[in-house]
């Protein structure tokens, strides 16, 4: 594993977990050049549908772009790393367990929302606010409104 730091690839794990109902292992390791840690997850790679896209493109699931989206969305909220990273596995095996080879972007904002508002409705109305288009105040308020609901 290079580091993310110096970019040596000499580095020792200092400690490893299972996390996620075992299904993703977490390994801190050290730098054998620089001295730096950091965290790598080690998970299965299964085989996500394609995402359509709502002018008919078709695009492989890009978690990396989720995952800067929901970062976003949980600036300055109480949302560890390790709750993306949950939340991110959930959407993950939804995705698979639909069992279809490709799925709307619709479809998957719509599940992110749903999921999202559960773990900060903070986050999940930022989310709202830029997957949905806000265009005014307005709807913000019938956002927030239908969350008090």
């Amino acid at each position: 594993m290079r580091c993310p730091y110096c970019g040596t690839l000499e580095n020792r794990v200092i400690d490893s977990r299972l996390s996620q109902a075992g299904e993703v292992t977490r390994r801190r390791r050290e730098c054998e050049h620089c001295g730096r840690r950091y965290t790598t997850y080690e998970r299965v790679e299964q085989t996500l549908p394609l995402i359509i896209k709502n002018d008919g493109r078709r695009q492989p699931y890009d978690r990396a772009k989720l995952l800067a989206g929901l970062r976003r969305a949980c600036v300055k909220r109480p949302v560890s790393a390790e709750a993306l990273e949950r939340f991110l596995h959930q959407v993950e095996r939804w995705l698979v367990d639909t069992g279809d080879q490709e799925v709307a972007s619709l479809r998957l904002g719509e599940h992110v929302l749903h999921e999202l508002r559960g773990l900060d409705p903070v986050a999940y109305v930022r989310f709202a606010s830029v997957y949905r288009d806000f265009q005014d105040v307005g709807e913000f308020l019938d956002e927030l409104t239908k969350l008090r609901d």
